[in-house]
């Protein structure tokens, strides 16, 4: 029997404006397309699990409206385990409003404060058949109440750590097994420098993981005070977004499976990397043989 990835965190309903470039300051710009579509870290990951074959519960809020019962409708379609969603009455589901132009790159504006913060909504779970939690930060408040549960229980956690203030990612970072930073992430927690640098600023306890995905150069680990770099792969990006959040649901899956770190980040780049090829958003996710044949055709090559 397969055991769960419980995600943690944010779900967004993402209106996504396709245009040529991204406007600056006071620049008019038209849409080349437009799509209506779901997104959130914590949500996105559990999306890429079940496509991945494994098995994931999302535990989050949405408005009681249209878009929180379409989402769930939508990731339940995807094999996701929703009964660890709260819908909250007289609530708006999030929202995001995202720019992507040619090369695929993206602005995202979004409203993170429809929705009370409150963790009481949290599933009573003993998270007895769970492998991995993985946690966005971008809801501190259910996060870390996760995070305190997952160490009680001795399972490893991960922390997808983008967003937030501050004093809560400094709570979260310190309660996560894995910490795997934006790069953006990484500058807000550990100030400007090279990314090698502001890892070891971040050094914990032993055993401890840190890291930071990059994009096009791929991801930075500190493990055991060596520096690894985990290379891209080479593929024509459309559309960034939800590529770090599928990095990170495929990274606890590879955990939850038994990989060591760098093995599961490999499996996590190739899955991102199909990602971002793909676009479309969470019908845009690289199953199992995907992901297969692009690590297969890069050791080859």
């Amino acid at each position: 029997m397969k055991r769960r990835i419980v995600c943690v965190g944010n779900l967004v309903h993402d209106e996504v404006f396709q245009v040529d470039a991204l406007p600056s300051s006071g620049i008019k710009t038209g849409v080349l397309d437009y799509q209506s579509r779901f997104g959130g870290p914590a949500a996105t990951a559990a999306v890429a699990i079940c496509n991945l074959g494994g098995v994931a519960s999302y535990w989050g809020r949405v408005g009681a409206d249209a878009a929180g019962e379409a989402a769930i409708r939508i990731m339940s379609g995807h094999g996701v385990d929703c009964a660890g969603v709260a819908m909250i009455r007289d609530c708006c589901t999030l929202r995001a409003i995202v720019l992507v132009d040619s090369r695929g790159e993206r602005s995202i504006v979004s409203d993170r404060r429809s929705l009370p913060a409150d963790p009481a909504v949290l599933p009573v779970d003993p998270l007895d058949d769970v492998a991995v939690v993985l946690v966005d930060s971008r809801w501190p408040a259910g996060a870390e109440i996760v995070l305190d549960r997952a160490r009680t229980a001795g399972i490893p956690t991960v922390l997808d750590a983008d967003g937030g203030t501050p004093a809560d990612n400094e709570r979260l970072v310190a309660k996560a097994d894995h910490v795997v930073f934006s790069s953006e992430g990484l500058r807000d927690f550990a100030g400007e420098g090279a990314p090698d640098e502001l890892l070891r600023r971040c050094a914990g306890g032993p055993g401890k993981v840190f890291a930071v995905t990059r994009g096009a150069a791929g991801s930075l680990w500190l493990l055991d005070g060596e520096i690894v770099c985990v290379p891209s792969f080479p593929i024509v990006m459309a559309d960034t977004t939800g590529c770090g959040d599928v990095f990170h649901g495929a990274y606890a899956l590879g955990l939850g499976e038994g990989m060591p770190p760098l093995e599961a980040a490999r499996f996590a780049t190739a899955a991102a990397a199909l990602k971002g090829e793909r676009a479309r958003g969470w019908n845009g996710m690289a199953d199992r043989a995907a992901v297969a044949s692009l690590m297969a055709a890069e050791v080859a090559a």
